[in-house]
């Protein structure tokens, strides 16, 4: 996007994902517009058109898909990517999304503050943390953590980093290091659950979490299968649940990239498990996800999807995993 336009654009609403680098990006935003609501979205409700109604010339959409109607989209996912530049689509092969919206507005706001931020952002979003970095009490890691307690969580996170803390003043504000207290309760019980239902197939790290209520990123599901596995596999949500219910999320696939052992990127690009079956599905080439689709063999039928169906899925993503 051309500096002037830039200048002179007006956001009046912010679209953005609710993990840490769609925090982040969210908060570098808020210091350009201050006033602007803040939503928090999903891929794949994005593109099942739930948020057509709030998307308009002054919506800016963060770490998210693009949608033709927006203002202003930032994103660096690599499935995400233009074809060919735009004035409104701001995309690049960058870290995080935070290090574009940065990079787009560094001319405009002083971010120096955001520095050691937006450092960890890089690394926790780009795989390039270590294992003990990942299990240490480092703010940053547990602010990543600790936003996925719930919207409110992530909101406050936001205002506060846009407001200038640093990261180790945020950690220990009642709110957010009341969260992260919680999170690490429920780290010991995700342990437990990871040890228990963990399953090493030529050596892809099998996680099946869904229907549980809770959710796990590649870095818990590596670090604690270690050197056995150069990449994982986790399922999450529910089944009999869509886009918009307020209760749950729709049985889904996350593939991560075993970054603590291939610090320089995988062996294999996971994308091809994600959009396998989901034309929605994708992300980078080491972390990406997908919806799980009802199958009859290896053809997507239109139903609700079934137990069976995770396990088939699975089944060709082994297939198509073990041709590397």
């Amino acid at each position: 996007m051309a500096m002037a336009s830039i200048d002179d654009l007006e956001i009046t609403r912010i679209l953005t994902d609710s993990d840490l680098d769609g925090v982040l990006s969210g908060a570098i935003l808020l210091r350009r517009w201050p006033e602007a609501e803040v939503v928090f979205g999903h891929p794949g409700a994005l593109k099942n058109g739930l948020y057509d109604d709030l998307i308009d010339n002054q919506t800016a959409i963060c770490d998210l898909p693009y949608h033709p109607k927006c203002g202003l989209s930032i994103d660096h996912h690599l499935s995400n990517k233009p074809e060919s530049e735009s004035e409104v689509r701001v995309w690049e092969a960058a870290p995080s999304a935070a290090r574009v919206a940065a990079n787009l507005l560094g001319h405009l706001i002083d971010l120096g503050d955001l520095s050691e931020a937006l450092e960890w952002t890089d690394r926790l979003d780009g795989g390039k943390v270590t294992r003990e970095q990942y299990l240490s009490e480092e703010p940053m890691v547990w602010i990543g953590r600790s936003i996925g307690v719930g919207d409110e969580i992530a909101r406050t996170v936001m205002r506060l980093f846009s407001s200038g803390l640093s990261p180790h003043e945020i950690s220990e504000t009642d709110v957010v290091k009341g969260a992260i207290a919680h999170r690490k309760k429920e780290s010991a019980i995700l342990k437990l659950e990871i040890e228990e239902r963990l399953e090493i197939v030529d050596r892809l790290a099998i996680v099946r979490m869904h229907g549980l209520g809770m959710r796990s990123n590649g870095y818990a599901v590596t670090a604690y299968a270690g050197d056995a596995c150069d990449a994982c596999l986790i399922t999450h949500g529910d089944l009999g649940v869509s886009f918009g219910e307020e209760d749950g999320y729709p049985v889904s696939a996350s593939f991560y990239t075993n970054s603590f052992l291939h610090k320089e990127g995988g062996i294999f690009d996971l994308t091809a498990l994600a959009t396998r079956f989901d034309p929605d599905g994708g992300g980078h080439r080491d972390a990406c996800g997908c919806r799980i689709k009802p199958l009859n063999e290896s053809a997507i039928m239109e139903r609700d999807v079934v137990e069976e169906d995770i396990d088939l899925n699975i089944k060709e993503w082994i297939e198509i995993w073990s041709s590397r």
